[in-house]
Order: C-alpha cells, then sequence, then structure tokens
C-alpha cells in the first residue's frame, strides 16, 4: 500500500505542476508545496484554529503536511502561532479532528459515487464490477468477515494484479451510512470523478490512520 500512495504523490504532484496550481508552506516543515498535498486550516473569528478540509472557509488560512506527528508536534512547539503571527488557540486534539474531516469526506465521497453509479455495493455487485472493469479503489468494512474479503483478494489479483489499493478503515456501519444501507462490507469504486477525489482525500487521511487495516 506505501508504495501505491507514494506513487499516487508523484502524479498529483506532477500534475498540481502542470495545471500552475498554487503551493504553500508548511506551518510544520516550512517546505513549500502544492496545496493539494497539505491540509488548510482556518482561523475562528474567536482565534480558534479550525480544519478546512475543503479549503473553503473565509479568512487568513495556515497550511500543514498531513500527518500525525508533523500536527502535534508544530501544537507542542507553537508552529501554529508562528505562521499566523500572532497567539491562537489549538485545541490538544487537532490531529483527530482533521483525521474525523478527512474520514467524513471519505465517505461523503462513498455516498456521491453510489448515487452516480460508480460504487457496486455489496458482496455479488462489486465481485461483478472486478470483473467487468480495473477498479479504481476497493472498499472493505474494517469489522469484515475475513472470508468475503479473501474471495475479493484472490478475484482481484487475478483478474487485475497486486496494485488495486483497498481502503479497509471503515466500519461496515460507518460504510452503510454513507451509501443508504443498513451496513456495508464489500464494494468497488470505479473510475471516475469520485474516485480521484477519493483518492485524494484517503492519500491525506493515511498520515493519521492505517487505511488498510487488515
Amino acid at each position: 500500500m506505501a508504495s501505491w500512495l507514494t506513487r499516487r504523490i508523484r502524479l498529483v504532484k506532477a500534475a498540481t505542476r502542470r495545471a500552475g496550481g498554487r503551493e504553500r508552506t508548511c506551518l510544520a516543515t516550512g517546505e513549500i508545496k502544492p496545496e493539494a498535498d497539505l491540509i488548510r486550516l482556518a482561523l475562528a473569528p474567536d482565534g480558534t484554529v479550525v480544519p478546512d478540509i475543503a479549503a473553503k472557509l473565509p479568512g487568513r488560512g495556515l497550511w500543514i503536511t498531513p500527518q500525525r506527528d508533523l500536527v502535534d508536534t508544530a501544537r507542542r512547539k507553537g508552529g501554529f502561532n508562528r505562521s499566523a503571527g500572532r497567539a491562537v488557540t489549538v485545541p490538544e486534539d487537532m490531529a483527530a479532528q482533521i483525521e474525523a474531516r478527512l474520514a467524513d469526506r471519505a465517505l461523503s465521497l462513498l455516498g456521491l459515487a453510489r448515487r452516480s453509479g460508480q460504487l457496486a455495493a455489496g458482496f455479488d455487485a462489486a465481485r461483478l464490477a472486478i470483473k467487468a472493469a480495473r477498479p479504481a479503489w476497493r472498499i472493505e468494512a474494517s469489522d469484515g468477515a475475513a472470508d468475503g474479503r479473501e474471495k475479493l483478494d484472490r478475484l482481484t489479483r487475478s483478474a487485475w494484479g497486486d496494485d488495486i489499493p483497498v481502503a479497509g478503515c471503515f466500519s461496515a456501519e460507518a460504510l452503510g451510512a454513507a451509501t443508504g444501507r443498513d451496513h456495508l462490507v464489500h464494494a468497488v469504486l470505479g473510475a471516475g470523478s469520485q474516485s480521484a477525489a477519493f483518492a485524494a482525500t484517503m492519500r491525506k487521511l493515511s498520515g493519521f490512520r492505517a487505511i488498510n487495516e487488515f
């Protein structure tokens, strides 16, 4: 999984450079990076730092590399204050807040993909989707039974090799709630606009939790 994410990061960086995307300075490392590689944080009117995953909140933004250790270190050592140019309030659970917002974003994208026909939900639908076309992602509930996942693992390897990414960090209940079902254990996300956004979100989420927890 790490090698796939590394390749994805390189591709996103290259695409950003070609598109002339804006760059920002990471407040934790001082590195200049494309916005696509960073998380935006906004300042609330009372000076509290809040995650701005969609980068749409008004006011001045602070930018940081999406890694738990960098967020925690910057909070402890005053990195947010230096970047803002004044004293700001950074919640102790800032890294957890960012993680939760990214997870919500990823689940929301799966819901959109389901409604637009880009997500095959359920074991049988996932099996047929794998046979029909190369998946962009496979989705496996973290609390799902191993036998169903193993069957789809074998089918995917046989059809497409070992480099299809798997998101295994959401519960069946969370996946079901996002896709309009009681629960969801297996799904396949096809290529399309939602899969591109999902990949970008999961790349950032991987700095806060293990993406494939099996």
